[in-house]
């Protein structure tokens, strides 16, 4: 079976229980979060890191994988891959599916390992450069985010999912509301039929909304 697969279409049964399991232990499944451009389409962007934890029963709990279990299962999903590496150290590829299977189970320096292996031979690639950002950002650097997503903007100026993600950065990691701002309304001016619009222009008024009120004077 050829297991280099497209990066734009690279689920299997396994890497969708991996996300899945990590969306229920996060507390995301439905919801608003960071996510890169590669997954499914540039318009999936992301759910918010940090929604809240729904109530869970033991037997839920009992059937959700906990971190050892999924790194356990990213590795037996990536082992293959790995090997192949040996004998194709150079195919981005393969580099960037074990990064992805890494990232989803939350293993983010090992997934930004991958990545960065990957960029080393394609540097261009807005996408993968973006999900490195934001597994830095889940990692709590968001100095290094920062500094990715602008390298991605550089290839891919109008990205949807870079800009809302590099917007959702700034404002969170560095109270940046000004150049999260910014950010989301080029997202809306650059991609009119982005689908997740009637979120992003919400989120927009919220922190437009804030920064207004922190603003005005007090009587």
């Amino acid at each position: 079976m050829d297991t280099n697969i497209s990066r734009h279409e690279q689920w299997t049964a396994q890497r969708a229980l991996i996300l899945m399991a990590v969306c229920l232990m996060a507390g995301v499944a439905g919801g608003w979060a960071l996510r890169g451009a590669r997954r499914t389409a540039e318009t999936d962007s992301a759910k918010i890191a940090n929604a809240p934890q729904p109530a869970t029963t033991s037997a839920s709990a009992a059937q959700t994988p906990n971190p050892t279990q999924l790194k356990s299962m990213a590795d037996n999903q990536a082992g293959p891959m790995i090997l192949r590496l040996k004998t194709d150290p150079k195919n981005t590829d393969l580099l960037i599916n074990i990064g992805n299977f890494y990232y989803d189970a939350q293993q983010y320096p090992v997934a930004i390992d991958y990545y960065g292996r990957a960029l080393q031979i394609m540097p261009s690639d807005a996408a993968v450069r973006t999900d490195m950002a934001t597994a830095y950002w889940y990692l709590g650097n968001a100095d290094s985010a920062i500094a990715e997503f602008n390298k991605a903007l550089t290839y891919a100026p109008t990205s949807p999912s870079t800009l809302f993600n590099r917007g959702l950065v700034k404002w969170q990691g560095k109270h940046d509301s000004a150049g999260a701002i910014a950010d989301w309304k080029k997202l809306l001016a650059t991609n009119p039929n982005y689908e997740a619009r009637d979120k992003v222009q919400q989120m927009l008024s919220d922190v437009e909304r804030q920064t207004t009120t922190k603003a005005a004077p007090k009587v």
